[in-house]
């Protein structure tokens, strides 16, 4: 296969990965740049810098060790000792991360549409345990349909927001002193937390493709196209009044300016959370299973109770309190990354 074409399967695949279910509500992107204004804009454009240039280096770096996985990059990052201690952070961070997504399938059902919020956490889990049972090879041609059905209703939701009215007294707000530090570190902990989640899946998926030329490819075209849907619902959700208040902003603006679209981009989003739990709880069973040797649908079903039983929480306080908390926690992979990175450039 020619490196372009290796090239653009593998952006699909970094796309796919970091696009998940913040990502499509609107809510993540909200909760780390928009509600900061003009400064939430300046930060995607740093943000979709680090996922460029660090996306590349990660299955760069994957390829030069031949790593099989995400846990002997970070021995390399970090030493043998404490990257055990890393791995154990990762694994709770995906639980926290699928309790999140449960949490967003109750919030749209719930706030969308009109039903109780217990209903979307038990069809979730429902279709979740009957696709876990069945295998999971579906689930690459869902994400291949949903992820540009996704970025298409972005950029049309775009295209209709930057035409109202006030949109540039809306773009260029600038919120109160007190959240400017804030806006500052939103785009080093957003993608640090991104990265070291999807390191998961682009390590193996590099080493697998053992070619510089094409990972490289397909980190840029990655990155750019990662950027380009920042900046789109960016431009999209400040126009929305009161956004910070939504679970789900992004359906709020689909509702009030595209109508006729309303129910799928509702499928596309309960689709993009779907995906997204699907996968972490697989992440997550293969990195319990090897520490503890119980059967696979055991871990599988346990991991989906615990999660469960959080889910209850508002979507929004999980989401604000846990994914900046993962993403300074992540922090220290980010930096070690960028310094293994800038070392690999230096003359």
């Amino acid at each position: 296969m020619k490196p372009w074409n290796k090239g653009c399967q593998i952006a699909a695949v970094y796309v796919g990965t970091v696009v998940g279910t913040g990502f499509a509500t609107g809510k993540e992107i909200v909760e780390f740049f928009s509600q900061y204004g003009v400064w939430g804009l300046l930060g995607i454009a740093l943000s979709g810098y680090f996922f460029i240039t660090l996306g590349t280096s990660l299955m760069i770096k994957a390829i030069d060790l031949k790593a099989r996985s995400y846990e002997e990059l970070n021995e390399h990052l970090f030493g043998r000792r404490i990257s055990k201690g890393i791995n154990l952070i990762m694994l709770v961070m995906l639980l926290g991360f699928c309790t999140v997504m449960l949490s967003g399938a109750g919030a749209l059902f719930e706030e969308q549409l009109g039903l109780p919020r217990m209903a979307g956490v038990l069809l979730t889990i429902i279709l979740l345990l009957m696709v876990m049972a069945l295998g999971t090879k579906g689930l690459v041609a869902v994400n291949t349909f949903i992820v540009p059905l996704m970025i298409g209703f972005t950029l049309l939701l775009m295209f209709h927001s930057v035409s109202e009215d006030g949109f540039i007294e809306h773009l260029l707000m600038v919120p109160n002193q007190d959240s400017i530090w804030k806006a500052f570190a939103s785009p080093f902990i957003y993608p640090a937390m991104n990265l070291a989640m999807a390191q998961a899946v682009l390590v193996p998926l590099a080493a697998e493709v053992n070619d510089k030329s094409a990972v490289r490819l397909g980190g840029i075209l990655g990155g750019s196209v990662l950027t380009l849907i920042l900046i789109a619902s960016h431009l999209t959700l400040v126009t929305l009044p009161g956004f910070t208040h939504y679970e789900i902003p992004m359906a709020a603006v689909m509702k009030g300016a595209m109508l006729s679209f309303y129910w799928i981009y509702m499928l596309v989003i309960f689709g993009e959370i779907f995906t997204s739990i699907v996968g972490n709880v697989y992440g997550a069973e293969k990195q319990i299973t090897t520490y503890i040797r119980f059967r696979r649908m055991h871990v599988i079903i346990a991991v989906v109770l615990f999660c469960a039983a959080f889910s209850s929480f508002s979507y929004s306080a999980l989401l604000g309190f846990l994914y900046p908390l993962f993403g300074y926690i992540s922090l220290a992979f980010f930096f070690l990354l960028w310094r293994k990175s800038a070392k690999r450039y230096r003359y």
